[in-house]
């Protein structure tokens, strides 16, 4: 298939890029800067000039490719939401009837569960999720009527010395001397390798059921401290404990995302996909892997 593919200069892009090519795809990739242009063409892909806000060229290539998959998000842009509506409203527009479409969404709709496992069933809603412009994305892409939806919520991805939030934890451990966990750091949660993730969109695009919502995440749940610990034993720092107010001086509204523990059930997409996450667990790769090159 030809794939037109948004977001293929970023972490997760990057690496789904990669997977789709070798598994014969070719792939258009939405660029909007020369430094994205060289890295999707470095990595294979034909790249298409233009961003987010560009409908028309987000339509035409959605016109000129067999399925879409949309991977660009930035979760710290609080004007997103306006950004993502009119960009999926062109892509799906411009997709045949049956044709996939991949919506990547996150673990992070779900409602703080503590320690209990969620599932596709459990009900999200924008004032329950942190990420409240991923529900109605979700609910958009869903409502279509015409192409083969799939949403995939990815847990904490993780691998390659990538994802913002361990890089963060990493980086401020390096500079404070610690990695700090809030409260007993007990709160778990689950997590997923960029390339288990990526093996996921590639059999969710060859199967292409539609409005189907499948959990992305390893059968391995982690907490909080452990991760911490792991941090700091890459850093060669300590992990310490931090009051919720502490860590609200410091991350602002993130510190209650931190403590936050809905661990994802992934049954669905093993069953429907027979996915079978391989990659090294989430602590491994900390401690003894890719992180201690990043």
């Amino acid at each position: 298939m030809k794939i037109f593919l948004t977001g293929a200069s970023g972490y997760l892009g990057g690496v789904l890029t990669e997977h789709l090519i070798g598994s014969g795809h070719r792939v258009s990739a939405l660029a909007r800067s020369r430094a994205a242009r060289d890295r999707v063409t470095a990595l294979g892909a034909e790249a298409v000039p233009g961003g987010l806000a560009d409908t028309e060229t987000l339509r035409l290539a959605a016109t000129e490719a067999d399925a879409v998959v949309h991977a660009a998000v930035d979760f710290t842009d609080p004007a997103m939401r306006e950004l993502e509506q009119p960009a999926l409203a062109a892509m799906l527009a411009g997709l045949r009837p049956g044709e996939p479409f991949v919506y990547t969404s996150t673990g992070l709709v779900y409602p703080d569960s503590r320690g209990l496992p969620v599932d596709e069933d459990t009900p999200v809603t924008p004032e329950n999720s942190p990420q409240p412009y991923k529900v109605l994305g979700e609910r958009q892409v869903l409502a279509a009527e015409g192409p083969a939806v799939t949403v995939i919520r990815a847990a904490l991805i993780y691998g390659r010395g990538g994802s913002g939030l361990l890089q963060g934890m990493i980086a401020n451990a390096r500079k404070g001397g610690v990695a700090t966990y809030i409260g007993d750091g007990g709160n778990e949660w689950s997590s997923v390798h960029v390339d288990d993730l990526a093996r996921l969109y590639v059999a969710a695009l060859t199967r292409a059921e539609p409005r189907l919502v499948v959990n992305a995440a390893s059968r391995s749940r982690t907490g909080m401290r452990r991760i911490a610990e792991a941090v700091a034993h890459l850093t060669g720092t300590r992990a310490r404990s931090i009051a919720l107010e502490e860590a609200q001086r410091t991350f602002g509204p993130f510190a209650e995302v931190l403590t936050r523990s809905s661990p994802l059930d992934p049954s669905r997409a093993e069953r429907l996909f027979d996915w079978k996450p391989a990659e090294p667990a989430l602590l491994d790769d900390l401690r003894t892997g890719t992180y201690r090159g990043a």
